[in-house]
């Protein structure tokens, strides 16, 4: 275990010089301040003070109107020396993710990682553990002649040129992360020209969220190394194929996988436990993608046709279902039993995804909630009746209708809690709002945030 001395002497032994103690809020942009190394041991102590109105700042860097929290208030950002590292692409300096405490040194109930560790310490004490990955798309883009953002190749899905035209930049990036403790687990050229799906291996608890704040800052950063931007918004180019950030999650108990049935010996074992996580998965999905594709430009990826998933169904391997079944490794399929939450994006706050998600799940196994039989086709290829028949919605075209269902959902907002529940619809609300004229939106500030 890293404890405040073992982050010193690393900081002391790398030349770190500036430490950025980081946080991720409602709006799903990691934040936070920076510190110097003589200032490091009060803080890893005391946390930095930051006022609480953060928490009611949107993606467009405006504060929510009548949110939770505005310019009276403060909050300290606490830094988890677990988290530590030194960063391979900036000289001199280290990142710590941190939580948000009040002024009583108690985490702070509308922080969303605070919050996150308090339901994973309320699952551990029923004996599951999580074990999750963030499975990210992304853009490499260039300015072209006219000044416009453009992809940074002509490549096609899963093409060598592709592998090529990225390969250095790549290279680096896979470098960079593993020098964090984050190790490749699968690596393509995407559906779209200079597209890019990058995923790390699969971690436990609260550590798949941090693996996931760290992965965006550092394929950024890398990237901008090598003259080149990136977006993860998630429909930066109406024409071209969007951009997700599918989670795949599987659920442990006393050293056994809940989602796995070692008595089913083929392709998609999944036991009863694992068919309830299923049910309740798609029980929340109208508000869960509130969550997951919480800005007014998920909703243009989140439509049919676009294997992103627009339905409330799940399938074998479907990739145009809600919730994926994927195939084991035959090798060792009790490890690789999981389920994959296909309608997320990485505009998403990852704490505030794996705990509603894990919300959802277990509340299905709770109540043992059925998902109907697995749909192994397109779910838009059937008619109204054959959707109903199945008991299959399609999940919220707006971002609005999302916040509506989440305000309504009991489960969620019990998970999340009632501080933190409130001020995400705030702010989430206000980005609606401040993006929208007569339901028509505008997504250009994600440039900035994402």
């Amino acid at each position: 275990m890293t404890d405040a001395e073992d982050v010193l002497r690393q900081a002391a032994e790398s030349n770190v010089d500036l430490v950025r103690i980081v946080f991720v809020n409602n709006s799903g942009v990691p934040r936070g301040r920076v510190v110097d190394t003589d200032s490091l041991e009060r803080v890893l102590e005391q946390g930095t003070n930051v006022t609480h109105a953060m928490q009611s700042f949107n993606a467009l860097d405006r504060l929510a109107p009548e949110g939770s929290y505005g310019p009276a208030g403060e909050v300290r950002i606490v830094p988890d020396p677990e988290t530590f590292t030194v960063l391979p692409y900036d000289d001199r300096a280290g990142l710590l993710l941190a939580d948000l405490h009040d002024l009583d040194g108690e985490p702070w109930a509308a922080g969303p990682r605070a919050q996150l560790g308090r339901y994973l310490e309320e699952l551990a004490a029923d004996g599951y553990t999580a074990t999750l990955s963030f499975e990210s798309e992304f853009y490499y883009t260039r300015q072209d002649e006219d000044g416009e953002t453009v992809p940074i190749d002509g490549s096609t899905c899963f093409s060598t040129d592709g592998m090529r035209s990225a390969h250095d930049v790549i290279l680096d990036t896979v470098d960079a992360l593993a020098k964090q403790g984050l190790d490749l687990a699968a690596y393509y050229p995407e559906y779209g020209p200079g597209q890019q799906e990058l995923v790390v291996e699969h971690e436990s608890g609260i550590t798949a969220a941090d693996a996931q704040v760290l992965f965006t800052e550092t394929v950024t950063a890398v990237a901008n190394d090598h003259g080149i931007d990136t977006t993860f918004r998630p429909k930066p180019f109406p024409e071209l194929p969007g951009t997700g950030c599918h989670v795949h999650l599987s659920l442990w108990r006393d050293g056994e996988n809940v989602l796995h049935d070692p008595d089913d010996g083929g392709r998609y074992p999944l036991s009863e436990a694992g068919r309830h996580f299923v049910g309740g998965l798609l029980e929340h999905a109208p508000a869960l993608v509130a969550i997951t594709a919480p800005t007014v430009e998920s909703y243009d990826r989140l439509a049919p046709g676009m294997w992103a998933s627009a339905y409330t169904c799940w399938g074998h391997d479907n990739r145009e279902a809600a919730v994926r079944v994927p195939s084991v490794s035959t090798a060792d399929p009790a490890a690789t039993t999981r389920v994959e939450f296909k309608p997320a994006d990485n505009t998403t706050n990852p704490y505030l995804a794996q705990l509603a998600l894990l919300a959802a799940g277990i509340d299905g196994i709770e109540r043992e909630l059925d998902p109907g039989e697995p749909l192994n086709r397109d779910p838009g290829s059937l008619d109204e009746a054959a959707l109903a028949d199945r008991g299959i919605e399609r999940l919220p075209a707006t971002l609005a209708e999302a916040i509506d269902a989440l305000e309504a959902d009991a489960v969620l907002r019990s998970a999340l809690g009632d501080p933190l529940h409130r001020s995400f619809i705030e702010v989430k609300r206000s980005e609606w709002d401040q993006s929208t004229t007569d339901g028509e939106w505008e997504s250009d500030y994600l440039d900035r945030a994402f």
